[in-house]
């Protein structure tokens, strides 16, 4: 099953494939499970198969951010834990019954982009549409009303309700949950 999936999902060569297939497989984690813990070395990163994942942090009051979700066909890992080769600051746990596919990292990212380039392609393109994503995040904060996040972020989230609760959700898109309940009675009425 993984090897038709990997086949199916990212174009390698086969040397390139066998070596993916060897530094990873499928997990099945059940909702609470925490798959990265704050002030942890990370050294896997996580496909979505089925289920939600969502990553987040603490601020210095205690108060908990969400950073990202991930749904089906998605990645999530602390790349800032992977890139600058610190330990986590965020926590990523699954908010819903998951499988994923795990890959191991831990012989070093650089060391696997070095020996198969074609994989640091990949990375390289996912981390590209990650980038983009934040980057209009970021300007969405900045330049769209609350009401317009939250529409947005159920277009970009098919049927993240049914994962998430209200105060992930409202956490991040920087709202209260009571801001988020009125939202969601003002589209309500419409």
């Amino acid at each position: 099953m993984l090897n038709d999936y990997i086949s199916e999902k990212f174009n390698l060569s086969n040397e390139a494939r066998k070596f993916t297939e060897s530094i990873s497989c499928i997990k099945k984690f059940k909702k609470g499970n925490k798959l990265i813990t704050h002030n942890q070395l990370v050294e896997k990163t996580y496909f979505v198969l089925d289920g939600c994942l969502r990553s987040y942090i603490y601020d210095i009051n205690g108060k908990e951010h969400t950073l990202q979700f991930a749904l089906k066909d998605h990645w999530i890992s602390d790349y800032i834990a992977i890139f600058s080769n610190e330990k986590s600051t965020q926590e990523i746990e699954c908010i819903a019954d998951s499988v994923v596919i795990e890959f191991s990292i831990s012989e070093g990212i650089e060391s696997i982009f070095l020996s198969y380039p074609e994989i640091e392609s990949l990375h390289r393109k996912n981390l590209e549409r990650v980038i983009v994503n934040l980057q209009k995040r970021i300007l969405n904060q900045l330049q769209m009303s609350s009401l317009d996040r939250y529409n947005l972020f159920l277009q970009q989230h098919k049927d993240i309700e049914k994962y998430a609760l209200n105060y992930h959700i409202a956490s991040y898109l920087g709202i209260t949950q009571q801001s988020l309940s009125r939202i969601r009675a003002e589209n309500f009425k419409q």
